[in-house]
């Protein structure tokens, strides 16, 4: 590779997202701090994204316990470890190869840790089947995303497969759709309705698409990234029903599915739905949905594993999926053992249950509180409206920017929600995520708010975010 003209015309079409210069940005700042700079404040900040252990979050003692064993068998004979953690880990290492996390797996993940899967799908979905054939692991959920993108992307300009994108997205989506040679096809969510899902609007992007792409998939987020919202089972059917009409593979995002704290609300999984509904959908319709160990109560982010169910696809296409598992080798091994353990936790009489169900209580209490707090103290501010989370680990809150750093905007070439987020960051080591979204026309401006930190760390952030809103944000960066 000699220079720009050598590298794969795709990957220098990948573009770069607000999120990936904010965190450079982040990054300097937290360096000159440690050089010795004199700043404003101590520290950055980062609620950009959703990373509970590095703003604070404690993990799961009875998994970090099971693979610290696992990882040191010689912990099996330490009897001042609950007796439940050292008979997980030696079932766990019953199923590597060698009996070692050292080992490789399958590429589609370890048999055992597959088949505790769908036994949790099964129970979740209420005896709706599950097989471990159909459940196979990655390195996370982006990983297990780019492997369907991969599979779908075909054609050029107005052949090329088209996939309908929610506006806002997960801010890692569009990237990940120019990577993988796929065309985003914008739907609007209703903000107006809590970030609903509109069938009118699928319809209309739809029909507005065929013609510049091939639409062939449906990308749906349940609870929403980064809004919040959650999917009733009304609405869910009625996507079911569009993407069964028109002949859409539904890729549904079900990552925040033990996250839903709104009142009266539930988490209802696509498949559910959908095998309650009559055969011409339950039989046909085509179904993948992502799960990961990243998110919600576990946030292991680091361990990078995470799973799909693939739902009435054909045996074929199975195998290719498969085979594109293979190139990544295997999913690490402790991220799979982890998953494991997320997917059959301690159970009531084992030596683990009290301190692990009080962790995951805290937790899930942490996020409840945390969303009703900073939903209300956004909506206090003159010019900010914040729509009310049901579920999920984001806010995303609505902002009224000035003239002023609008034109700014301009002049500088970057986005107006951007250009704010940068001059927080650099006012008071704030962090947040800009809501600039690609293919959005609606002329809003918004922000992305992570709110599973600690208590303490959330008030910090509220605190130099209102002050720097109130009085701050005309300032030059």
């Amino acid at each position: 590779m000699c220079s720009l003209e050598h590298v794969n015309p795709r990957v220098r079409g990948i573009r770069v997202s607000p999120h990936s210069r904010l965190q450079i940005l982040a990054a300097h700042i937290t360096q000159d701090i440690t050089l010795g700079a004199l700043k404003p404040f101590k520290e950055v900040i980062d609620v950009s994204s959703g990373d509970p252990h590095r703003a604070g979050m404690k993990p799961i003692t009875f998994v970090r316990q099971v693979l610290a064993v696992c990882l040191l068998p010689q912990l099996l004979e330490k009897k001042s470890l609950p007796l439940d953690v050292r008979l997980r880990a030696r079932r766990l290492l019953e199923a590597c190869d060698g009996g070692s996390v050292g080992s490789y797996t399958a590429s589609s993940g370890i048999l055992h840790v597959r088949q505790s899967i769908a036994e949790f799908i099964m129970r979740r979905d209420g005896g709706v089947p599950s097989y471990a054939k159909d459940v196979l692991i990655s390195a996370g959920f982006q990983s297990a995303l780019m492997v369907v993108v991969k599979l779908l992307a075909s054609g050029e300009e107005e052949t090329q497969t088209g996939m309908l994108t929610p506006m806002p997205c997960p801010h890692t989506l569009p990237a990940l759709l120019d990577e993988g040679g796929v065309t985003l096809v914008p739907y609007q969510l209703m903000e107006d309705r809590g970030w609903a899902v509109d069938l009118d609007e699928l319809h209309q992007t739809l029909k507005t698409a065929r013609g510049r792409c091939e639409p062939r998939a449906i990308y749906i987020s349940n609870p929403g990234n980064p809004t919040g919202h959650v999917q009733d089972w009304k609405s869910i059917e009625e996507v079911i029903q569009f993407a069964a009409a028109e002949r859409l593979l539904l890729l549904v995002d079900e990552v925040y599915q033990d996250s839903v704290y709104g009142e009266g609300r539930e988490f209802i999984s696509y498949k559910r739905v959908l095998f309650e509904m009559d055969k011409e959908y339950s039989e046909t319709v085509q179904l993948v949905s992502f799960h990961s160990l990243s998110t919600g109560q576990m946030g292991e982010c680091g361990l990078r594993a995470g799973y799909m169910e693939l739902v009435n696809i054909d045996p074929e296409v199975m195998h290719f999926v498969d085979t594109m598992l293979c190139t990544s080798i295997s999913t690490p091994v402790t991220g799979q053992l982890a998953l494991d353990l997320m997917f059959n936790p301690p159970q009531p009489g084992d030596l683990s249950f009290d301190t692990y169900t009080q962790e995951i209580l805290l937790t899930r209490a942490t996020l409840s509180q945390n969303a009703q707090r900073a939903q209300e103290f956004l909506n206090e501010l003159p010019g900010m409206s914040c729509q009310p989370a049901m579920g999920g680990i984001y806010l995303y809150p609505r902002l009224h920017l000035p003239s002023e750093i609008i034109e700014k905007a301009k002049i500088l070439e970057v986005e107006a929600d951007v250009l704010f987020c940068q001059m927080l960051l650099e006012d008071k080591g704030v962090c947040l995520g800009a809501g600039c979204q690609y293919g959005e026309t609606t002329g809003n401006y918004h922000l992305r708010l992570c709110i599973l930190v600690l208590p303490d760390t959330l008030e910090e952030v509220l605190a130099g975010l209102g002050s720097f809103y109130l009085h701050g944000h005309t300032s030059s960066p």
